[in-house]
């Protein structure tokens, strides 16, 4: 299965756009029981997020926090239900061993979204069903107390990619772009996100997901350029190789092959 690049949100309490986000060609789906939700909607969110799985849907679904009255409440209902991955809000190494407790044997994504989150990430990666972390920028830079969601937090965008390399994890999901109708700043966002070790990116509506996708796809130059510097490797039979004038190395064959992984040939 792909590694996701896009995941948009939809609103827990509104199962009329269930299968519209899942037919808005984002990667993955994230039914949001948290954030999207009023305290007063949460068990019917709930219950419309138990009918999509029950009903065949698919998708992650965002929970409350353990620091919430709601969450065991959500744990409950998401043990009969087939979700692909659970993400964990504002997770703690205690908060994401608290829902592999609860479910056992779910992939968990733990969304980085407080000092205390970033501090521990290093024991995160370890904790049970952990398969992938998620940069929540917008909370995060309210809880630092650091103005600003892009460039200003790219220190902690690397300690997020650095402890997702640690922890033998794929490439981690960057944080949500809050403007909308500018696909300018968001495909800059993603172009940035992905210099820096990113793999996928947070979506908050529809129309985000094609420059995300696009964005995280390689392109037909990189694609060239890796088949070239493999095809290349191959024929040398040993001997030095050089592509387009620059030395070929273990690190250049790596990227090659990643870049050919990523969409879907396989490496030589």
């Amino acid at each position: 299965m792909k590694t996701p690049r896009s995941y948009l949100f939809v609103p827990g309490r509104m199962p009329d756009r269930f299968a519209k986000a899942a037919g808005s060609g984002a990667d993955a789906i994230i039914l949001d029981l948290e954030d999207a939700v009023g305290p007063e909607a949460k068990p019917e969110a709930r219950d419309h997020v138990a009918d999509w799985f029950g009903n065949g849907g698919a998708g992650l679904v965002r929970i409350n926090g353990a620091d919430t009255p709601w969450f065991d409440d959500d744990l409950a209902a998401l043990a009969s239900c087939d979700v692909s991955a659970v993400m964990v809000p504002k997770a703690t190494p205690e908060s994401l061993s608290a829902v592999a407790d609860k479910l056992p044997g779910r992939a968990l994504v733990a969304l980085i979204e407080t000092a205390e989150g970033l501090a521990a990430l290093r024991r995160s990666v370890t904790c049970p069903g952990v398969t992938r972390l998620a940069f929540g920028n917008l909370d995060f830079g309210a809880d630092t107390r650091i103005p600003g969601t892009g460039p200003v937090l790219d220190p902690a965008r690397f300690e997020i990619v650095l402890a997702s390399r640690l922890g033998g994890l794929v490439p981690p999901v960057d944080g949500v772009t809050p403007e909308l109708k500018d696909g300018g700043i968001l495909a800059d966002e993603v172009a940035r996100s992905r210099m820096l070790g990113f793999g996928a990116k947070l979506c908050i509506h529809p129309a985000q997901v094609g420059f995300t996708n696009d964005g995280f796809t390689p392109s037909e130059a990189e694609v060239d350029w890796a088949s070239r510097v493999l095809s290349a490797l191959s024929a040398a039979s040993g001997s030095v190789v050089q592509v387009d004038g620059k030395m070929v190395d273990r690190p250049v064959i790596e990227r090659a092959r990643q870049v050919l992984a990523d969409v879907g040939q396989a490496p030589q």
